[in-house]
């Protein structure tokens, strides 16, 4: 607004008449050295404009209060984050909506909505096309309908595309945090809607309901919410389904935010089911995008940078993971949400750092044992450790623990399919088979400890997470006793590897609670009072001084080096017939012929994390099958192709491994690690695989 400036400046200090700036005088100047003779023209325009898009229509409000100005202040629509589409101010729906009047009323098909069905007229001369396209259109937001599976035809996948401008996300802020965040602020609109279709006495068949993904305090990289780069609507609509293409006009690709909703639609009711789709979904977004609250948005923002700074300095300090002072550590009730009154945690001033401007305890790289009473809270820190490997959402109270990612909890896991498995580290001898080619069907507590530890650290593993209560107490620890009375014990404990483990740069954090055994191997000692952790190494070193040495054993061989083949890793039970693939709540997953286990797998925080795990197995499968009926023997190098079918996620988004194809399986689902997937083919019973002692 320099011309309004330099019109109040040209005013005295004491003026009682501003009528210079109603008229809003300025000088167009004509005058060139080309033509010397002509004159500068006087312009008048009370409008005054800022550089970014903003004005000022400033008029008198009467002729004899020269000193009372009406004020008009304009700001463009986009710097507010509404978004309207002024080439058809209001479509509603309007294919969608004439597609579903012109089915039967009893139909339970869809097809035409699934299709998309569209006439296309183009330029003069040439005849009608028909077409599909079942991506719908409402003011600058596209509802892309698809089949969320064969048998629920009348419960599609709705993907509301919103673009990122509307929502006022800046060019560079679209990260899986943000996605997240958009992803909660569509609960309360999602709980509106199915409150008004809420009915007791029928089930949401009848009733109609949306469904939509509802995460924990973890922030994952998900189907359900993610951003994609798309062209927007490139046609104008006609009578009832017919659209004009947009010929000859420029039309550049545009950020959208990707919600995946699911719709069950009432059973034979379309009047209902219009409503649904055309009216009130739409209408709810319409609320969610002029309600945003950009606000929280830049806290979200400004959290995830800093969770981001973080990680950046363990990665490359002594420090293995991170909890901010005052973070609430402990659940409500076995559920996701922080504990209301719990106590907020405060680090041991010894061990107290800063990162980013936050300040916490910083737990060192090496041997970290974990002590303390019944209840007080040490399986809770070591929990929000676990916990620290994924990002968590605002408010969640573990915001900002931060732990190396690649860190593993490993438990004892009796029953578990063992498959060529070099577990020599812990055992010296098995009667009838070799440690360092260790097979079984069912394993016992501490030889599956072994196997679940040898194969983290095979691949990668930085920091082991273990906690005494749910691990093999012979596995773990032997003490004075016991060595004199057992003379000839193969097992060699935890304890006596977990220096070495260090020295490999593999780091142990470990809660114990009934033996002191592994004080004597530890580089740091906490003990939990009053729901805090207090140093205690030097008492604690102290006190087990007296403990006999134990004889150094030789370097253990940590190497794994196995040869997998094609020959039973299928999704078809035999290699034939019907794909199998289904999971249960409790933690069992059914796929082919394979029933698996994976109460075990510890890190996965999020049930739709196990059903992309299913679906990821599943797309390895499906790639491989031809191979693992016909040339079974073939060797299947599934390092690779887990490590492709990642690459594949990143490029394509996680929806490219979900099939229709099994009713049972979840529509939403969250990116699993890569860990997590291995842990999983790992305790594949059928899967053929030899030791390489090569």
């Amino acid at each position: 607004m320099v011309r309004l400036l330099q019109i109040l400046d040209s005013l005295p200090e004491k003026a009682e008449d501003i009528r210079t700036v109603f008229d809003g005088e300025y000088i167009i100047p004509r005058q060139t050295p080309a033509n010397p003779t002509d004159k500068d023209e006087i312009e008048y325009d009370s409008t005054y404009w800022l550089e970014d898009g903003c004005f000022l229509q400033i008029t008198g409000s009467s002729p004899y209060r020269p000193m009372l100005a009406d004020v008009v202040m304009g700001i463009p629509t986009k710097r507010l984050g509404i978004y309207y589409d002024l080439r058809n101010e209001v479509d509603n729906l309007k294919r969608l909506k004439n597609i579903l009047l012109g089915m039967k009323e009893n139909t339970e098909k869809f097809e035409g909505m699934y299709n998309g069905d569209c006439r296309v007229i183009g330029a003069d001369g040439f005849p009608p096309e028909q077409a599909a396209d079942p991506v719908y259109w409402r003011e600058g937001v596209f509802y892309h309908i698809t089949q969320t599976g064969r048998l629920k035809l009348s419960c599609p996948t709705v993907t509301v595309g919103v673009p990122t401008e509307a929502l006022g996300i800046c060019p560079g802020a679209e990260n899986i945090a943000v996605a997240d965040f958009c992803l909660r602020a569509l609960k309360p609109y999602m709980d509106e809607l199915n409150s008004e279709l809420f009915n007791r006495s029928r089930p949401m068949e009848e009733n109609g309901w949306y469904y939509f993904c509802e995460p924990g305090g973890e922030i994952l990289l998900r189907n359900s919410a993610y951003f994609s780069m798309r062209m927007p609507r490139d046609y104008d609509y006609g009578s009832g389904i017919t659209v004009y293409p947009r010929v000859g006009r420029e039309i550049k690709e545009v950020m959208y935010l990707c919600l995946m909703i699911q719709v069950q639609l009432p059973y034979h009711r379309m009047k209902k089911t219009v409503r649904m789709l055309t009216s009130d979904l739409p209408k709810m977004m319409d609320r969610y995008i002029r309600n945003f609250d950009r606000a929280a948005l830049l806290k979200v923002i400004d959290l995830a940078d800093k969770q981001r700074a973080i990680r950046e300095y363990l990665k490359n300090s002594d420090y293995c993971a991170f909890i901010a002072n005052g973070s609430i550590l402990p659940r409500k009730n076995d559920t996701d949400f922080p504990m209301e009154g719990a106590v907020p945690f405060i680090s041991p001033k010894e061990d107290e750092v800063e990162i980013a401007g936050v300040r916490g305890m910083a737990i060192k790289r090496g041997v970290t044992v974990i002590t303390g009473g019944g209840y007080s809270g040490k399986t809770t820190l070591l929990e929000a450790v676990a916990a620290g490997i994924y990002d968590h959402s605002l408010g969640d109270g573990r915001e900002l623990c931060i732990t190396d990612p690649s860190a593993v909890s490993v438990s004892a896991e009796d029953g578990r399919a063992i498959s060529h498995v070099n577990i020599s580290p812990f055992l010296s001898a098995i009667p009838g088979s070799d440690p360092r080619d260790f097979s079984t069907s069912r394993a016992s507590g501490s030889t599956s400890q072994a196997a679940n530890i040898t194969e983290s650290v095979s691949r990668g593993a930085r920091l082991l997470l273990i906690d005494e209560d749910r691990s093999a107490t012979n596995f773990m620890i032997r003490d004075p006793v016991m060595r004199k009375l057992i003379k000839n014990e193969p097992l060699i404990p935890f304890t006596e590897r977990v220096r070495e483990l260090s020295a490999l740069g593999v780091s142990t954090v470990l809660v114990i609670g009934g033996s002191g055994e592994c004080l004597s191997v530890a580089d740091k000692i906490y003990m939990m009072e009053d729901f805090q952790p207090v140093d205690v190494t030097e008492y604690a070193k102290e006190s087990v001084e007296n403990i006999p040495k134990k004889e150094k054993i030789p370097p253990a061989d940590w190497s794994q080096g196995k040869i997998y083949r094609c020959g039973g890793f299928d999704s078809h039970p035999g290699g034939y017939g019907k794909e199998v693939l289904r999971v249960f709540d409790l933690g069992v997953m059914i796929v082919g012929a394979e029933e698996l286990d994976l109460r075990g797998l510890h890190n996965i925080i999020s049930p739709r994390q196990l059903h992309g795990i299913g679906f990821i197995l599943r797309a390895i499968m499906v790639k491989n099958a031809p191979d693992s009926f016909s040339n079974p023997e073939k060797e299947l190098d599934i390092e690779r192709e887990v490590d492709e079918i990642f690459r594949k996620i990143k490029a394509e988004g996680l929806d490219c491994v979900y099939s229709g194809s099994f009713p049972d399986m979840n529509r939403f689902i969250d990116l699993p690690r890569r860990e997590e997937v291995m842990q999983a083919i790992s305790r594949l019973r059928t899967l053929k695989c030899e030791r390489s002692l090569g």
